[in-house]
């Protein structure tokens, strides 16, 4: 069986690929990567999140660090990823291993390694690992914890730590607020409630307990999978609704109306309010398939735009090398300046109020002023199921796309950073890529029109014939 590093660690389905015996071996291979770059000396911090048997595999992946002389420090109770990822930086750790599928259905598990810098693994660290496990797998040869070394293996709590960092970031005014939250049923539950306890905001969450099956529905923050919290901002006068994935590193918007805003919407809303109300400086990361009305707010300020390829992981790499005020991607991640290089559902429902508080207007109000100032954009993904002998077809016409005109607009530029992104002359874009993790190639647009997204839509599929 092939274990194989994703965009964000290893996921599996519990108890068929993703079993005691092979997170064994994951975690022996991770301790092999640590050991043969000298990365021993701090130890590693185990967090793990609300999942079926996540304290047992985060138990066995502590026994097994130890049992290669690596300090062991676990979570005292289930946590966030990016709390998990914070205690790396406020310990000053050589790294964090995190037990969980973040948004992935129920039946799911998956483990991820974050390294000393507090943000994803790149993939030259995932690729070393990989190597690895093939070689764990291959000599079978795995260190247990003998039973009276547990006691070795330390606990902490990073969570006071977290809160009063993300307090230091956050500038609260005394304007009082209704807030309904929404976890999930994740480990980002209370959270939230802390974050405001000394201020006049008032929250209420739902659905604020542990349940491994997530209510039988799908612990992503999207509209889909919001339906009570959407109904009930509305219905029951709450000036804002958040909520937060399976692990609380994505978030979700609701406006006092019922609306829900897109990651995209989100992240040109806040970088408006760092560089206006906060008077940020310094630049902005995007990835390639993400709004670009972060650039029009950019080149507004004269702030340097940087585009990376798809994964917040490389966001975060940004991030370390530059100057940055936010980091974000359309997938419902982003991170600011003094704060860790990792997506923080919890940051942005922190800031998406401070922004309310400072202006003093409802969220739906402060969109249509933003928007009316930079234009408007509107942005769609399109996920065409598509077959492994088809796949590789619609690849290569992807990789000769040679349209010099889409919807009656000349193509002056074309990106490929990350499968192929072209240009329009009017502003407008176009992204086709296959999906990393499911087989599907997917089609993002963006431009201001929507009678215009749907002609850029049917020529870019025609051409690719899908």
């Amino acid at each position: 069986m092939a274990i194989e590093f994703g965009t964000d660690g290893w996921r599996a389905v519990i108890a068929e690929e993703f079993t005691f015996g092979n997170l064994e071996i994951v975690v022996q291979a991770i301790a092999n990567y640590l050991q043969n770059n000298d990365q021993t000396e701090e130890g590693i911090f185990i967090g793990y999140d609300n999942r079926f048997l996540a304290e047992e595999f985060a138990q066995t992946a502590a026994e097994v660090l130890t049992a290669n002389g690596i300090q062991a420090i676990i979570a005292e109770e289930n946590l966030p990823t990016p709390v998990t990822a914070f205690a790396i930086r406020d310990e000053g750790l050589d790294g964090a291993l995190m037990l969980t599928a973040s948004h992935n259905p129920a039946p799911y598990q998956g483990i991820k390694f974050i390294p000393d810098y507090a943000g994803p693994a790149l993939p030259e660290i995932t690729d070393q690992i990989e190597e690895e496990v093939a070689k764990v797998q291959e000599s079978g040869e795995i260190y247990n914890c003998e039973s009276e070394e547990t006691d070795k293996i330390k606990e902490f709590n990073p969570k006071s730590n977290y809160l009063q960092h993300l307090k230091d970031l956050i500038n609260f005014s005394d304007q009082s607020l209704k807030i309904l939250t929404d976890p999930m049923y994740g480990p980002g539950a209370g959270y939230l409630t802390d974050i405001f306890a000394d201020t006049e905001v008032e929250v209420e969450e739902i659905n604020d307990y542990r349940d491994p099956l997530f209510g039988s529905g799908m612990p992503e923050p999207t509209e889909e999978e919001l339906p009570e919290l959407i109904d009930r901002v509305k219905t029951e006068d709450y000036d804002l609704g958040f909520a937060l994935d399976g692990d609380a590193d994505r978030f979700g918007i609701i406006t006092e109306n019922g609306k829900y805003l897109s990651p995209n919407q989100v992240l040109f809303l806040l970088l408006d309010h760092l560089v206006e109300s906060k008077e940020e400086t310094g630049g902005v990361v995007r990835t390639v398939a993400t709004t670009h009305m972060l650039d029009k707010i950019a080149k507004e300020h004269d702030l340097e735009i940087f585009e990376t390829p798809v994964g917040f992981k490389y966001v975060g790499e940004l991030m370390l090398e530059e100057d940055i005020i936010i980091g974000g991607e359309e997938s419902g991640g982003l991170s600011i300046k003094g704060h860790i290089p990792e997506k923080d559902g919890l940051l942005a429902c922190a800031l998406m109020a401070e922004m309310v508080m400072d202006r003093e207007k409802k969220l739906s109000v402060i969109l249509k002023e933003v928007e009316k100032k930079y234009g408007k954009l509107i942005s769609e993904r399109l996920d065409i199921e598509c077959g492994s002998e088809e796949k590789s077809k619609v690849l290569e016409r992807i990789e000769n796309f040679d349209l010099n005109k889409i919807a009656g607009y000349k193509v002056i530029d074309k990106i490929t950073k990350d499968g192929m992104k072209v240009v329009l002359e009017d502003g407008s874009w176009c992204l086709m890529r296959p999906s990393g993790t499911e087989p599907l190639i997917r089609v993002y647009v963006e431009t201001s029109d929507h009678e215009l997204m749907k002609k850029i839509q049917t020529e870019v599929r025609d051409e690719l014939q899908i």
